[in-house]
């Protein structure tokens, strides 16, 4: 495993993380990360009514503390309560301390704000994230899918309420790069890295969805996300990018991975799993530096298919606010 420091900070994360969105339910795969020197894991408090902070939790007893970067984050509704969602300092306290519980810890590394939020003050959010900081129960804060505006917005609450914000979690992969034209350099620019989220593309990027097929017990098979994905026209430029990973010596996800690592703000990719096996064979895409005439066949290979457009930046509009 290669390790790098994200954004201006002296924090080392993995290359390779470890998240659980969807398969907190195979606690295999923490073992595996661990055992492949994976030591940043990424979680939230509303994924399954806070059933995989829990699972972590569980699989993180007898680990020491100081080995992980443990990052969880606060946003999406966790109960039907007009203060359970969203960046009101009343839920962004009252949200990590469920989150601590369930991870058994008393404190988080990187405290991540999973969305913008258009009805709560940026200045009100960052004033909790300061206190909670000089508590010593969060030690940096991040955020998640916000436009370089808004992370202008919150590098000036940042620095006015002294709260060490170092990263952002955009979606990028070879297929979604929305976030290289405007949020990338401004995040390079104040000091934040990127952890880059979804690199495999619900999967699609491992190849396994040849033909539109959906195997049984797949991503998409389980949940629909992928199969907006599940075009015959691009499933068969992704089929191609099998003759480029051969090439390179590569599993296609560990192409596609590695694809994510060579962006210079990239400090981590998070990555899920369904299987312990799956996760050691990711964890081999960390330290791989893929020469310019792969990256260009890729380029050829995806061609339209890669979307660029920073519009569409995976944060909500004012209008669809929570």
């Amino acid at each position: 495993m290669e390790y790098r420091r994200i954004g201006a900070s002296g924090l080392a994360v993995s290359e390779i993380a470890y998240g659980n969105w969807l398969t907190h339910d195979a606690p295999g795969c923490v073992a595996a990360a661990l055992d492949a020197g994976v030591t940043t894991f990424h979680t939230a408090a509303a994924w399954d009514g806070g059933a995989a902070e829990t699972a972590f939790g569980q699989a993180f007893s007898g680990v020491r503390r100081d080995e992980l970067v443990l990052c969880t984050g606060v946003f999406w509704p966790e109960g039907p309560g007009p203060n359970d969602a969203g960046l009101s300092r009343k839920h962004v306290i009252a949200s990590l301390e469920g989150s601590l519980r369930r991870l058994r810890t008393d404190h988080v590394d990187v405290y991540q704000l999973l969305r913008f939020d258009y009805r709560t003050p940026v200045a009100e959010t960052f004033l909790a994230l300061s206190d909670l900081v000089r508590q010593g129960k969060i030690l940096y804060a991040g955020t998640a899918e916000w436009t370089a505006e808004q992370l202008l917005q919150a590098r000036d609450a940042a620095e006015r309420y002294d709260v060490p914000l170092i990263s952002n979690q955009p979606h990028y992969s070879m297929l979604w790069r929305v976030a290289e034209a405007q949020v990338m350099p401004v995040g390079e620019r104040i000091g934040v890295g990127q952890f880059a989220s979804v690199p495999l593309a619900q999967g699609v990027l491992t190849g396994k969805y040849r033909d539109g097929r959906v195997p049984a017990g797949s991503r998409a098979a389980a949940k629909p996300h992928a199969r907006p994905l599940l075009m015959p026209e691009l499933l068969e430029r992704v089929e191609m990018l099998r003759g480029v990973a051969d090439d390179a010596g590569l599993t296609m996800a560990q192409l596609a991975l590695a694809w994510t690592l060579q962006h210079e703000t990239v400090a981590s990719a998070v990555v899920g799993a369904s299987t312990p096996e799956q996760v050691t064979e990711n964890a081999k895409a960390a330290g791989i530096r893929l020469d310019l005439d792969v990256l260009t066949r890729v380029d050829h290979l995806l061609g339209s298919f890669v979307q660029t457009d920073p519009r569409l930046v995976w944060s909500p509009p004012a209008s669809s606010a929570i």
